[in-house]
């Protein structure tokens, strides 16, 4: 496998992990994807306009979104990537489109990761850090 289709490997787990019908994840996937120190950032803009942010390791992300995937469906599509890789690192700006089903015509959102991810030597690709944001006007 190449290293390309190994990073792409580790990014498509991580959407298929996060995405399903309403219930339980299996977060122990994450071990796939994100080395364990990793850190997942979520932007937003507050209700008064300013940008915001909250950094989470992989188990605070896990336990902050269990309530929103226990109660709604959501899949999340990787609409476009692009990686650039040197040594031992990697990035990727993926695309993504959110939806409540997999066949909705619409989506509900639409954004981007931006993930890096580093090359450890015993677990191969790993993301040790992820941004992202949604789209908005």
């Amino acid at each position: 496998m190449t290293d390309e289709q190994a990073i792409g490997a580790v990014i498509d787990e991580m959407y298929d992990m996060i995405s399903g019908p309403a219930g339980p994840r299996d977060w122990g996937r994450h071990a796939n994807c994100f080395l364990p120190e990793a850190r997942l950032v979520r932007t937003f803009v507050d209700d008064q306009g300013r940008p915001g942010m909250l950094a989470m390791g992989p188990d605070e992300y896990a336990a902050n979104v269990t309530p929103f995937f226990a109660a709604n469906d959501f899949y999340e599509v990787e609409t476009g990537r692009r990686i650039d890789r040197f040594g031992n690192m990697a990035h990727v700006w993926s695309n993504y489109e959110a939806r409540t089903a997999p066949d909705d015509a619409t989506p509900e959102r639409r954004g981007i990761n931006s993930i890096q991810l580093f090359r450890h030597p015993d677990l191969g690709w790993r993301i040790v850090s992820m941004i992202w944001d949604n789209h908005r006007d």
